[in-house]
């Protein structure tokens, strides 16, 4: 497991302020589960979505011609 180092100066100046810094970290480590899911996911995917791109500028959006606005 990773142990966690908060920087004294910060967490002072958090407490000071009256932030809540547990669920401050908690809410930082989950955006940046996140952001890196979403990478990976853009990164894993990125062959698929450049070819649908390329299908769709090729031959333009799937029914279209159905589409009523």
């Amino acid at each position: 497991m990773n142990e966690v180092v908060i920087d004294p100066g910060l967490l002072a100046e958090a407490e000071a302020l009256d932030i809540d810094v547990s669920h401050a970290a908690s809410t930082g480590v989950a955006q940046a589960v996140r952001a890196k899911r979403q990478s990976l996911w853009r990164e894993q995917n990125a062959e698929a979505l450049t070819s649908s791109n390329e299908y769709v500028e090729r031959n333009g959006l799937p029914l279209a011609a159905h589409r009523v606005f």
